[in-house]
């Protein structure tokens, strides 16, 4: 299979992980594919027409896109060691990767409109976003005790690296202040091996 990848994206940490996890990184062939809004990169359109990261491709040519499906799609080959079988846990972990997926969304689109120059930006947008982010981190505090609960899945994944993307894009944001559980358990989560594995990478 072949992986087009790029290591600053935070949905394509999402599916290295998935890798590492799914003892399937052996099988990937990574092709770093830069990809930029305002530069698309006419490479990608045979495997993607919509120029996005990550996709796969699998061996006999067919595309995978969207990092929810890949991830779904590598663990179901690795014999679905990332998501519950029990269908109110299933739901659970869905749900969670849902609101991790969503969070990443928000955060791009704030950080795209945060690099605009000032007199570009717009004030009611840059409240909308900080809004949602204060929003979801105060649900994932709630929550966070039940994060920490023995387990390893899509959910998770998907919010850890929502939060990660946050100490990586917003440093002078301090979401830990007021959300010392989630914290904590964002710190576990950074130790484990697969997440070590996959930091963003500033190489050119």
């Amino acid at each position: 299979m072949k992986l087009h990848w790029s290591p600053r994206s935070p949905f394509v940490r999402k599916v290295m992980i998935v890798l590492v996890e799914t003892g399937l990184s052996d099988r990937v062939t990574l092709v770093r594919t830069p990809v930029a809004m305002d530069k698309p990169n006419l490479d990608l359109v045979a495997d993607n027409p919509l120029i996005k990261l990550p996709t796969l491709v699998l061996d006999d040519g067919v595309p995978v896109y969207d990092s929810r499906v890949i991830c779904a799609y590598l663990d179901c080959l690795a014999g679905g060691r990332l998501m519950p079988e029990e269908p109110r846990a299933r739901l659970v972990a869905e749900r969670r990767q849902a609101l991790g997926d969503g969070f990443l969304d928000v955060l791009l689109l704030y950080r795209q409109e945060r690099n605009k120059p000032v007199e570009k930006q717009t004030a009611a947008w840059l409240d909308a976003f900080a809004l949602k982010v204060r929003a979801v981190l105060d649900t994932l505090e709630a929550e966070a005790p039940a994060l920490a609960e023995p387990g390893f899945d899509l959910g998770r994944i998907s919010i850890g690296c929502a939060l990660s993307y946050m100490d990586y894009r917003f440093p002078d944001v301090d979401w830990r202040s007021g959300h010392a559980a989630l914290a904590a358990w964002h710190a576990a989560f950074e130790q484990r091996p697969s997440v070590v594995r996959s930091q963003p990478d500033e190489t050119p």
